[in-house]
């Protein structure tokens, strides 16, 4: 299973760093992703990989 948020989809994200001299570096930037207990809507629990903006933004219940 690869982390990826489970509510929006929000995964790796590849770029450059730059230096000064403007060098390119490549770079994967990663989703700030929390594994919490949630709540399903059939009422059970489960864990599972969200991102801080979710649950942040309440889209998610936990349990």
């Amino acid at each position: 299973m690869s982390k990826v948020c489970s509510v929006c989809g929000k995964g790796k994200l590849s770029g450059n760093l730059v230096s000064h001299s403007n060098r390119k570096t490549p770079v994967l930037f990663e989703a700030n992703l929390q594994k919490v207990s949630v709540k399903a809507p059939d009422g059970t629990v489960k864990k599972q990989y969200v991102c801080a903006r979710c649950l942040k933004s309440g889209k998610v219940e936990r349990a």
